[in-house]
């Protein structure tokens, strides 16, 4: 019984054992929560150090800050590229599939109630300006308080990029948070032990919640949704990391452990210090791994865009709300808006969606009711997805920066890629 030793065989019963409890006891699977909710929190109090001190080493040793850069140019051409293809892939396959289309439901008849919560969070949301000014912290501890991935990145760009101006001064300090580092990723290695019973109480509270019931009545959008998201990974990322020398199927088992949390937790926040060390494992650097894996957790949610996409144009088809073809790519420069607009808000999945109804003046906000059932079981589909995608990105991005390690990066790359 050696496999039962493996993580991800533990979590994967426990996601089992999970489901089991929630659908034939909904009121104990719902009292299991804090068992998920849990091991999120130990391991967003993680994500701030272990990214700060990653970075900041990562920066003040490589000496020529001109190529973090290029590499931060090239992450965010990256990103605009894959993200604007993952929001035109969801549109096509909704449009091919037409998910929503013959339920005729009558917006006057929705629970607006249960979305109205969505719809003021993103009045709230703000602009660009109101954005780039978010990624300044009140405070240089405040940032790791509040544990905002992305102004943590902007103080640790900073920091390093000081740290190496000062050469040989500064190198007790770096060596120290280096230190440092291997600590908390050795706190990560403790906390992810927990992961099998996180997943099972995770698990039990979708179920017990929402009922399995709930994924019967929407079933034909939860599959579409799935189906989109599974061709994205195999063949739009199978393809870019194909020409760039790398394996998909090597780089699903190198992260076989981390996407079953993924997936039992619905989220891929848990599993972003793990991804960052097996990363740099496999031959990334440690700069571009540290700037590239938390600027996409913000920037890079191919998941999260083929879902906005999907859920928007079910909700027209469903509510019989007639959309052509100019008012569809109308909606999808919305959706390159608004799907980066809301990086970082908490539930910024629906919060974005609901931004995008109101900002089309023609699509009803109510009719986020019809999905707000099956959410969560989207959640996980969104998550794996960007979890996938930010993997992949961080390999592409190593490899144009010119610091990928080859030697390294056997685990991951095709026999005989060059």
């Amino acid at each position: 019984m050696r496999f039962l030793k493996l993580l991800y065989v533990q979590v994967l019963i426990g996601i089992v054992l999970g489901v089991a409890v929630g659908h034939f006891s909904p009121q104990t699977g719902i009292s299991l929560r804090p068992m998920g909710d849990a091991f999120i929190a130990l391991m967003k109090m993680l994500i701030g150090p272990i990214i700060f001190t990653t970075v900041v080493v990562g920066m003040s040793g490589m000496g020529d800050l001109r190529k973090a850069g290029k590499a931060g140019f090239k992450a965010f051409v990256y990103f605009e590229a894959v993200t604007t293809l993952a929001l035109i892939i969801g549109l096509v396959v909704v449009n091919l599939l037409k998910p929503g289309a013959g339920l005729h439901v009558d917006v006057a008849t929705l629970d607006v109630k249960s979305v109205s919560g969505y719809a003021e969070a993103a009045k709230h949301a703000g602009g660009v300006a109101d954005f780039l000014l978010h990624l300044i912290p009140r405070s240089f501890v405040g940032a790791f308080a509040e544990g905002d991935i992305l102004q943590i990145l902007l103080l640790a760009l900073l920091f390093g990029a000081a740290l190496g101006r000062l050469g040989d001064h500064g190198r007790p300090v770096m060596n120290l948070l280096n230190d440092v580092s291997r600590v908390f990723f050795g706190i990560v290695s403790f906390v992810t032990r927990l992961a099998p019973i996180a997943a099972a109480g995770a698990m039990a509270f979708t179920v017990g919640q929402y009922g399995l019931g709930a994924i019967a009545k929407m079933a034909e959008l939860v599959a579409c949704v799935y189906l989109t998201c599974a061709a994205f990974i195999f063949l739009a990322l199978g393809l870019i990391l194909r020409a760039c020398g790398f394996s998909l199927w090597k780089l699903l088992v190198l992260l076989k452990d981390e996407l079953l949390i993924v997936l039992g937790c619905s989220s891929s926040e848990p599993a972003l210090p793990a991804l960052m060390e097996k990363m740099e494992r496999v031959g990334c650097a440690r700069p571009t791994v540290g700037l590239v894996v938390p600027a996409g957790y913000s920037f890079n949610l191919d998941g999260t865009c083929i879902y906005l996409t999907m859920a928007a144009l079910f909700i027209a088809q469903a509510t019989d709300t007639p959309m052509d073809l100019g008012q569809q790519l109308s909606l999808l420069v919305i959706l390159l808006i608004t799907s980066k607009g809301a990086a970082g808000i908490t539930g910024s999945g629906f919060v974005t969606l609901a931004a995008t109804l109101a900002a089309t003046n023609q699509l009803p906000v109510a009719g986020m009711a019809l999905i707000l059932g099956v959410d969560r079981f989207l959640s996980e589909a969104r998550a794996i997805t960007n979890f996938i995608g930010n993997a992949a990105a961080t390999l592409v991005i190593s490899k144009w920066n010119g610091d990928y390690d080859e030697e390294k990066g056997a685990e991951v790359r095709i026999e005989g890629a060059e």
